[in-house]
Parts: C-alpha cells; sequence; structure tokens
C-alpha cells in the first residue's frame, strides 16, 4: 500500500491547513489511519489517528481541541483539519496506516502502523 501526503504549506500563526492522505489501493483493509509529524532535529510524534472500524479517535495533548481527523470511508481517504495553528507544529507530516485493529492505547505508537506516507511540509510562521 502506498500513501500519498498532501495538503502542507506556509501559513501564519493562527491559520489552518488541511491535510489530505489517500491509499494506493481502495481494496485493501485499514484497520487504522494515522498522522505523525516530526520536526527538524526531533523524533517523530504522533499527532491523530482514527480507528476504520468505529470511527474511534485519538489526538496527541499537543493538538488536541485544534486539530480533527476524519475519514472517508469509500475513498480510503483520511484528513487531518488543523486549526489555530502554531510555529511549534511546523514539521513534516506523514500519514500512516496499519490494517490490524488497534485497541485505543496502540493508537499513539508509530510502531503498530506498517505503512507510511512520504511526508508533507507544514510551516507555521509569520
Amino acid at each position: 500500500v502506498q500513501l500519498q501526503a498532501s495538503g502542507g504549506g506556509l501559513v501564519q500563526p493562527g491559520g489552518s491547513l488541511r491535510l489530505s492522505c489517500a491509499a494506493s489501493e481502495r481494496t485493501f483493509s485499514a484497520g487504522v489511519m494515522g498522522w505523525f509529524r516530526q520536526a527538524p532535529g526531533k523524533e517523530r510524534e504522533f499527532v491523530a489517528a482514527i480507528r476504520w472500524s468505529d470511527g474511534a479517535t485519538a489526538y496527541a495533548a499537543s493538538v488536541k481541541g485544534r486539530f480533527t481527523i476524519s475519514k472517508d470511508n469509500a475513498k480510503k481517504m483520511v484528513y487531518l483539519q488543523m486549526n489555530s495553528l502554531k510555529p511549534e507544529d511546523t514539521a513534516v507530516y506523514y500519514c500512516a496506516v496499519t490494517t490490524r485493529y488497534l485497541i485505543y492505547s496502540a493508537l499513539f505508537s508509530r510502531t503498530q502502523y506498517e505503512f507510511w506516507g512520504q511526508g508533507t511540509l507544514v510551516t507555521v510562521s509569520s
């Protein structure tokens, strides 16, 4: 499965962006799709995830209330609506997917995801 992330760019603090992630194979069985990010010099960190079967979502504390993850079942796409962006949100954002069902606590772990997209850069700066 190949993942294609898009929607990154330059935005001012307080602005919004919407990231999209599409899977190359619409017939694969998605268990969970998620977003991670990596800022320069930092580890890749969890941002948000959505479980395909029941729509359960999980968010990192740093983005809760500002970011919203959603999915399109028919298109096998996942979206990340990012509002009230801050300079510390600047990073390369990666979408990831696992075909397995994950319990809630496992949604946060990057080691649980088998397939990764190439990343899209989000820069928050005035």
